[in-house]
C-alpha cells in the first residue's frame, strides 16, 4: 500500500515556492477547467478597531494570491473564496476582511468570487446521530482547497487543516460542536466527510503559540506543506509543531475512524527534511493544579479569586473574549485580595459553594446556573459572546474595578513587539 504523499517546502517567494509545493504533491493534476473550485482560507477573525497582529493567525493574502494565479495559469477560472469568520462585531465580517487584505483585487483581476458564508445560504447535512449545517458554496463545489495556517489551539491542540473546515459551518453548528454531550474533537473532524476536499495547503510562513487569536505568540517558519491527503497533510503540520497524532485528540480520533496510519513514518514527504523543521511550541495557557486561576496571575501574587479553566464547551465567541477577560481582571489587581470571587463559563461548569460572588460569563453559564443553590451573589455577564462593556461593568459588581486602558496597552504591546526587520511584516496580508 502506497504512502500518502506531503510536501514541505521553503518559503522563498509567494508563487514560486508555492506552485513548487503543489508541484511535488501533484495538487492540482485532477483538476479540470471546468471544475468550480472553493479556496478555504482561515480568516477566524480582525480587530479594525485595535492594534491586530495577524501573523499565524489568518492565512496570508501573497499566498492567497500565488494560489490564484498558479490556478489560473492552469486554465482554472471558476473560483471562490469562501470563509464564516467570527462576526462578533460586524455582520459582514467576512467582506470586511476580504477588504481589508485586498482580496476585491483578486475580484478585478482574475473574476474571483468572495463569499461570506455568515450572509450566504447554508444547508443542513446528515451525519448520522446528528446534523450540522454547511455552506452550500462548499457543498456545490467540485474541488475544494483548503488553506490554514500553521498554529496550535488552545482547546484542539493544533489548528491545521480538519480544523479549518469548521469555518464551514453556521453560527448554530459552530456552537452545537462545542456541546457538554460530545467533546469538540470528536464532532468538527466529520465535517470533512461531506465536502470534496482535493488539496490541503498549510500556510506555515508563520507558526503561532498558544493560539488560536493575536494572544498567542508568532515565530517566522517560513514553509509551505501541501498534499492531496488532508490527514497526512495535517500529520506533518502537528508534527513541525512538535506534537505526535496521539498527543493531537481529533487527528487520532480521525485516524482510528478511518483506519488510517497515524505515525510520521506512514507519510512519504518530498522537499525539505522534516526533521529539520520540527520544534515544539506550546498549544496552551498552564493553569493552577487547584483550578484557581492561570499561573501567570497565581505568581502576581493574585489572590481572593477563582478563575475555573475555559474547557472544550466554550465556545469560538466566549473562548476569543476570555482572554480580553483575564487581562481586564489583571487591570483590577492593586496588590490587596479580591472579594472571594468564582467565574465559571461555557456549558458545564457548575459554581461551587464558599464564594462571596459568582460571576457567570457568557449567555451559556448564565442559563446552567441559574437556580444554582450555591450562589449568593450572582453576576451575570450575559451575551454570545459578552461585550466589552458588560464583561467591566459585571467584575465591577464584584469588586473589581478594571482599568481598559491597561488593556489597551496590553494590545499595543503584543502588535509592537513583531518588527518588519525581523520578517513580520504586514504587507503579507495585503495584495497589492
Amino acid at each position: 500500500m502506497s504512502r500518502p504523499l506531503v510536501s514541505i517546502v521553503g518559503y522563498k517567494d509567494p508563487y514560486n515556492s508555492l506552485k513548487q509545493a503543489i508541484d511535488l504533491c501533484f495538487g492540482i493534476e485532477d483538476f479540470k477547467e471546468q471544475d468550480r473550485v472553493l479556496i478555504k482560507p482561515n480568516l477566524v477573525a480582525w480587530d479594525f478597531e485595535l492594534p491586530f497582529p495577524p501573523f499565524g493567525v489568518v492565512t496570508t493574502a501573497v499566498l492567497m494570491e500565488a494560489l490564484i494565479k498558479i490556478l489560473h495559469d492552469a486554465g482554472l477560472h471558476h473560483i471562490t473564496i469562501g470563509e464564516a469568520p467570527l462576526n462578533v462585531h460586524k455582520k459582514d465580517m467576512g467582506h470586511a476582511i476580504f477588504k481589508e487584505m485586498g482580496f476585491n483585487k483578486l475580484q478585478e483581476r482574475y473574476g474571483v468570487e468572495l463569499v461570506d458564508f455568515n450572509v450566504d445560504e447554508f444547508e443542513e447535512v446528515d451525519f448520522g446521530d446528528f446534523t450540522l449545517s454547511l455552506a452550500k458554496k462548499a457543498l456545490e463545489a467540485d474541488k475544494i482547497i483548503n488553506f490554514p495556517v500553521l498554529k496550535t489551539h488552545n482547546q484542539a491542540t493544533v489548528s491545521l487543516g480538519l480544523k479549518n473546515l469548521k469555518g464551514c459551518l453556521n453560527r448554530k453548528s459552530k456552537m452545537f460542536c462545542h456541546n457538554k454531550d460530545r467533546d469538540l474533537n470528536y464532532m468538527f473532524p466529520h465535517i470533512i466527510e461531506k465536502l470534496p476536499i482535493a488539496l490541503t495547503i498549510i500556510d506555515g510562513i508563520f507558526a503561532l503559540e498558544k493560539g488560536p487569536a493575536q494572544t498567542g505568540k508568532a515565530y517566522r517558519k517560513d514553509l509551505i506543506i501541501a498534499s492531496k491527503d488532508p490527514f497526512a497533510c495535517d500529520v506533518v503540520g502537528a508534527k513541525i509543531l512538535g506534537y505526535d497524532v496521539e498527543e493531537v485528540e481529533h487527528l487520532k480520533y480521525y485516524a482510528e475512524i478511518h483506519g488510517l496510519g497515524d505515525r510520521i513514518e506512514d507519510v512519504d514527504i518530498k522537499g525539505e527534511d522534516i526533521k529539520a523543521h520540527i520544534e515544539r511550541i506550546e498549544y496552551d495557557w498552564e493553569w493552577t493544579e487547584e483550578d484557581t486561576m492561570p499561573k501567570g496571575f497565581e505568581k502576581r501574587g493574585i489572590s481572593g479569586i477563582a478563575i475555573r479553566k475555559y474547557d472544550n464547551t466554550l465556545c469560538t465567541g466566549c473562548s476569543m473574549m476570555y482572554n480580553p477577560m483575564l487581562l481586564l481582571v489583571m487591570s483590577a489587581f492593586k496588590g490587596e485580595p479580591f472579594k472571594n470571587v468564582e467565574l465559571v463559563s461555557g456549558k458545564k461548569q457548575i459554581a461551587s459553594k464558599g464564594y462571596d460572588y459568582t460571576v457567570l460569563f457568557g449567555n451559556c453559564a448564565c442559563k446552567l446556573n441559574k437556580d444554582n443553590p450555591n450562589i449568593k451573589n450572582p453576576i451575570l455577564i450575559k451575551g454570545c459572546p459578552p461585550k466589552f462593556d458588560k464583561i467591566i461593568e459585571g467584575l465591577k459588581l464584584a469588586g473589581l474595578e478594571c482599568n481598559y486602558q491597561e488593556y489597551l496597552a496590553y494590545r499595543q504591546y503584543i502588535f509592537s513587539r513583531y518588527k518588519k526587520d525581523d520578517g513580520f511584516d504586514m504587507e503579507l496580508y495585503s495584495i497589492k
